[in-house]
């Protein structure tokens, strides 16, 4: 398996409900050792984002916080919780989706490459330190200081793409 990829295509038999939690233990251990604090909102947004593994976007977000019965939360609220988080590196926004997807290794600082599926949704995170590096590289040889890195590659993941080969051609 390539070490490269952080978080892959979400399995069929994945027990979600243990990632769910590991995904906010890691988060509260993370917040822990910067000081920060995981407020209650905060938790229950990361929670949501953390659903079911798919982009989700921040008014969807704030309709599944009118849904859990408490007092209805305002857009900046969202917005400002999202911002935190994806400070914390506990979640990456993927701008051409204008979404939000949990990051799977929040204790790491690193670059984020990201493949999409155009079919499905799916979306598997990557840090490849291999391609970081190139990018920084080419980027320097033109005088340019990165500052921020984020790919993201459309496509279709390997269920989508064996369906749509099992698809006949329309003409």
């Amino acid at each position: 398996m390539n070490r490269s990829v952080i978080q892959n295509f979400v399995a069929t038999d994945h027990d979600h409900e243990s990632c769910v939690d590991g995904a906010l233990a890691r988060a509260e251990a993370v917040c822990l050792a910067r000081g920060e604090r995981l407020t209650p909102l905060r938790r229950r947004v990361l929670e949501l984002v953390w659903g079911n593994h798919l982009p989700v976007k921040a008014y969807d977000l704030l309709a599944q916080l009118s849904r859990d019965g408490g007092r209805r939360a305002a857009p900046p609220t969202v917005y400002r919780a999202l911002e935190f988080l994806r400070v914390a590196g506990l979640v990456h926004r993927l701008e051409s989706l204008n979404a939000f997807i949990g990051c799977a290794r929040p204790d790491k600082r690193h670059s984020a490459q990201f493949l999409i599926c155009t079919d499905c949704g799916a979306v598997a995170e990557m840090d490849d330190a291999t391609l970081t590096a190139k990018i920084d590289a080419n980027a320097r040889r033109l005088g340019f200081q990165v500052q921020d890195e984020k790919i993201e590659v459309a496509g279709l993941c390997r269920e989508c793409a064996t369906a749509a080969r099992g698809k006949p051609r329309t003409t």
